[in-house]
């Protein structure tokens, strides 16, 4: 099963070469891996161009303007060949080479739609832990959700179910993800491992502004969904995410 990699960025210099290391060190060599660039004006694209020998053909790339990171990963979507679909964004990394290969068993072992795995959200650095996404199963009527950046889906989930909602600045991806859980045909298969690295900082983990705006477009998101008691639902969703932030202790 071939896994198409999308990576979406925008003058993202100071981070894409950690991305792009953690891709080339893979033990798995079983994909395309895709750089949608937005028209980065800093160093991005130089960067992308020195490493694009290095994938011998497997890295491939778009540098042009669009509306926003959704849309970005909605071009990255249309363009995937694979069998499966991942996103990897441009500030973040596989935790260890075996992440692919990880993936790929799992899929071909529970002959699952969709894997999703534990998440750590790191500093700048990647070397301090500032919280801990422990996912485990859960029920998305009472606000549990997979962490995006760990989510591997089939390309059949992404034609039956559609691409991000670009109304969204924030939320698109968990009004995917809810579009998707609320289809009990499709089987999602826990990996309890921790594959992925997210630096903090982005608009919905930057402190408590950016809690704020992802709150406010979760209730809409929730409520768009016909999810019962949204406001509830929202708040148990936010009070799991200051607790992983409050609680973690390495």
């Amino acid at each position: 099963m071939k896994i198409t990699l999308i990576t979406v960025c925008f003058n993202s210099e100071s981070t894409i070469q950690d991305t792009l290391e953690s891709v080339l060190n893979q033990t798995s060599k079983n994909y395309e891996y895709l750089i949608i660039d937005g028209k980065s004006k800093d160093r991005t694209m130089e960067i992308v161009k020195e490493y694009e020998p290095k994938f011998k053909g497997k890295l491939k790339w778009i540098s042009e303007k669009d509306q926003g990171l959704y849309d970005a990963m909605n071009k990255g979507i249309g363009l995937a060949s694979g069998d499966i679909i991942g996103i990897l964004n441009s500030d973040d990394i596989f935790s260890n080479p075996k992440t692919l290969e990880t993936i790929e068993k799992t899929f071909l072992k529970n002959h699952c739609d969709g894997t999703y795995s534990d998440l750590e959200i790191r500093d700048a650095k990647l070397e301090k832990v500032v919280r801990k996404f422990i996912a485990k199963k859960g029920n998305y009527k009472f606000g549990w959700y997979p962490p995006h950046p760990t989510l591997y889906l089939k390309r059949e989930v992404y034609q039956k179910h559609g691409l991000y909602n670009q109304e969204y600045r924030i939320a698109a991806d968990y009004d995917f993800m809810l579009r998707v859980m609320k289809d009990i045909s499709v089987h999602l298969s826990y990996i309890p491992k921790t594959l992925i690295y997210m630096r903090s900082g982005g608009a919905s983990t930057d402190g408590i502004g950016g809690y704020y705006k992802s709150f406010k477009e979760s209730f809409h998101v929730l409520k768009k969904n016909q999810i019962h008691f949204p406001f509830i639902v929202n708040s148990i969703r936010g009070f799991k995410i200051i607790l992983q932030s409050f609680c973690y202790k390495k």
